[in-house]
């Protein structure tokens, strides 16, 4: 399985969570992002936001088509987020859209099986793939890309 954990972009500052709308910079973040993983993601793969109206919208700059998992809402926990996505489903690829703290939780958990909290830049993306090698379990680092870095290679 691969995961692409991406973290949505800038966002505007309010007091309804689920209803804070990407910035300008934002909408520019999410859309060099998603065109990069356009040319590396494979056919067939699943994207998924929270109902949070900032992941949602950077999500459709990927793909008209995405679902949306109340269980990748900013208050998910690991548990409930590795639940929703069934890891590790072998053989799928799957975007997940959402939100830190879980974010960082769930890379620091699946590279390191700690629960220790990684800083992930907003509108950045982890992606992590599952194999069994040898009867033996790994999860490994494909990439990690923050929009200053994707920005500077061009």
């Amino acid at each position: 399985m691969d995961l692409i954990l991406w973290r949505h972009a800038e966002a505007e500052e309010g007091s309804d969570d689920l209803a804070r709308a990407l910035t300008h910079q934002g909408r520019q973040q999410a859309s060099n992002m998603a065109h990069w993983l356009r040319t590396q993601l494979p056919e067939g793969y699943r994207l998924l936001a929270s109902e949070a109206r900032r992941s949602q919208q950077t999500a459709a700059l990927l793909a008209k088509s995405y679902e949306i998992l109340p269980a990748l809402n900013p208050d998910a926990s690991v548990e409930q987020v590795l639940k929703a996505i069934n890891w590790p489903a072998p053989g799928k690829t799957i975007v997940l859209v959402g939100h830190q703290p879980y974010i960082g939780r769930l890379a620091a958990t699946l590279m390191s099986e700690q629960p220790l909290l990684w800083s992930v830049k907003k509108g950045a993306i982890w992606w992590l793939n599952h194999r069994e090698k040898h009867g033996i379990e790994q999860v490994r680092l494909k990439a990690m890309l923050t929009p200053s870095l994707l920005e500077s290679m061009r």
